[in-house]
């Protein structure tokens, strides 16, 4: 698991844990990094690459772009950004495998007190979601662990940017 620690002190029990993609990503850092200053906590921010393993080599290496091996930098940096002179401790790291359980595996290896991820807008992909499965949010609230907060998309400009 690759990690990087900003104001390296996560203070107070129970961080934030956001899971953070290259989409929809701007609704779910503001809420995430208000929910971690308003109940003193550290944020800690993940982005799942679900093209890799659990021993973070390529399912299929011959259907990886070449760009992807960009995204998790390009939203650190995005992050980093974001968050200058927010007040909050933050750190990030890149997961591989199944979101839900590399988010809820996360979450219980950090102590994380709420995992906050992004909904999707209706349409076929969300209903295509839905015969798989469900939506991340919903995949994570049929496990034990921390509660779920779902946050809408609501179409931000910088969302879609991606």
């Amino acid at each position: 698991m690759a990690e990087q620690r900003h104001s390296a002190h996560l203070a107070g029990p129970g961080p934030i844990l956001a899971g953070i993609v290259p989409r929809h990503r701007a609704a779910v850092l503001r809420h995430a990094a208000d929910l971690a200053l308003r109940t003193g906590t550290g944020l800690l921010l993940a982005y799942v690459d679900s093209t890799l393993d659990s021993a973070r080599q390529p399912i299929d290496p011959d259907g990886v772009d070449d760009d992807a091996t960009d995204i998790a930098a390009e939203l650190r940096d995005w992050i980093a950004e974001q968050l200058e002179g927010a007040g909050v401790g933050w750190s990030f790291a890149v997961l591989a495998g199944d979101p839900a359980r590399e988010l809820l595996r996360y979450a219980a290896e950090t102590g994380a007190s709420t995992i906050v991820v992004g909904s999707k807008e209706h349409g076929l992909e969300r209903y295509l979601e839905a015969l798989a499965g469900g939506s991340l949010g919903e995949r994570l609230a049929r496990h034990p662990g921390p509660p779920v907060l779902v946050v809408p998309q609501g179409g931000q400009p910088e969302d879609d940017a991606r």
